[in-house]
Parts: C-alpha cells; structure tokens; sequence
C-alpha cells in the first residue's frame, strides 16, 4: 500500500447492519494481512466499539466543551493541545485502532467534533492502510467533508422496495457531493436465501451478504459481532468484499 490509505464509508438507512459489515470489514483486512486498519464511528448512537469488542472511554462529542473550557498547559496552543487529545481518545487493539465521534456535548453541534476529525485525520492517515467508516444514516460526514471524499463508498440496503428508493437518494447526494459514479457500490445484507433478485439498474452489487443466525447469536449475547466463527456465511461473504475492496486499492496505485 501506498502512503495514503484506502478509505472505505459505509452508509445506508438504519438498521441494514453498517455496524456490523463495518467491524466484519476490520477483522477482515486484518485477516488478509493489512493491519494496521482505522476504524472510524462517526456514528452519534456509537457502538462500533462493542462490534469490536473494545471499550471507548472518550469520543471527540466529549472533548468539544473541554477544548474551550480547560486549561491549556504552558507552551501549547489550543490546537495543539486538542490534536494531543485525540491521539489520546483512540482506542488500540490487535490490529486496528478506533475513534468515536460520539455526541456533542450540551446544545452544541458537531461543527467543533467535526471540524477536529477533519484536521487529525490528515495526521493520522498515514499510519494506516484502510480506513473504515461507520456513518450514521445521512450523509452529514461526506456533506461537510469530515471523511474527505472516500475511495469508496458503499451503501448497504436490505433487498426490500425501501432500500432500493434508499440506495437511489444516497446515490444522487453522493454524486452531487462530487463522488464518482464509480466509487459507490451497492451491498445487499441480511440477504434471506430465497429472496429474488432486486433490480438496482445496471450494474450488480458489489457483495451479498446472507442472513446468518451467527450474528443475530452475538446480538442476543452481546459478544463482539466481528468475532463470529471464522466459516460463517457472513464473515465468509465480507472476506470476500474485502478482496475486492484490495484488488480496487491495488489498482489506485498503478
């Protein structure tokens, strides 16, 4: 991999499973031998850490009043204290570490949590091959620019009339936003067996992944979801998206 990463966001309305896709892609990369990988919850109802089976203690909703209330230690501009503060809100494991967007605090907006991703991304982007983003059901992080513009972005549906009129509005604000066409691709979760195919108009879907009784078990356990046994169908299906996601970020570099 190159120097810069390959960024990965990942959108669709709720309750198509973004988390869990999102934390199966980390293990995944991982497995295939990519890490260090950055996953990204820029989610406010964050839960991409239990996906993953790390605890958060801070997300950067937390650090927005702090910024302007504590202070500074000599010597340091505010700035610099807050990217110092960052660094200090990930979250490291075995192979990827985590940030969480989390809430603003009070009445304030993200404009602050926002703007601060923005700024330490650029910092922290090298450090990683692929950076996963866990968005919330809008498209707020991509409109503001806080994740850049992706390398890829994949919106996630369930095969249904809903999902299709979803992946065509998050489609058109993508491209509107200066995405190309070529770097939105389509996932189908949950996928029951049986299911007839659903027209997305040319082209296919870039993964399915089926229902597995696997995940729902880590749900009703709450274990980590991205800890699933290494053959089932999901995890096998989104080890699979992650080769093509590779093949992609192989041939960027050319």
């Amino acid at each position: 991999m190159t120097d810069h990463p390959f960024t990965i966001a990942l959108s669709g309305k709720g309750g198509t499973g973004k988390t869990t896709v999102s934390s199966l892609l980390v293990r995944s990369f991982i497995d295939l031998g990519e890490a260090p990988v950055l996953a990204v919850d820029a989610d406010p109802n964050a839960n991409l850490h239990e996906a993953l089976g790390v605890s958060v203690h801070e997300t950067l909703g937390s650090m927005r009043e702090e910024a302007f209330s504590r202070n500074i230690p000599p010597g340091m501009n505010r700035h610099d204290y807050v990217r110092f503060r960052f660094r200090q809100s990930l979250v490291e494991s075995n192979g990827f570490d985590l940030v969480a967007m989390g809430r603003p605090e009070g009445s304030g907006c993200y404009c602050f949590a926002n703007d601060l991703l923005s700024e330490c991304m650029v910092q922290l982007e090298r450090e990683y091959h692929f950076i996963i983003i866990d968005t919330e059901a809008g498209m707020e992080h991509i409109s503001r620019g806080t994740i850049g513009k992706p390398d890829l972005l994949l919106i996630l549906s369930d095969p249904g009339a809903r999902g299709l009129r979803t992946i065509a509005r998050i489609r058109e604000i993508a491209t509107q936003l200066g995405l190309e066409k070529e770097k939105i691709h389509v996932v189908f979760n949950q996928y029951k067996t049986g299911t007839a195919p659903v027209d997305i108009g040319e082209e296919s879907p870039l993964a399915i992944i089926p229902e597995d009784s696997a995940v729902e078990s880590a749900d009703l356990a709450a274990t980590p979801v991205s800890l699933i046994p290494f053959d089932s169908p999901a995890r096998v299906a989104v080890r699979g998206l992650a080769e093509k996601i590779l093949g992609m970020a192989k041939k960027r570099e050319v």
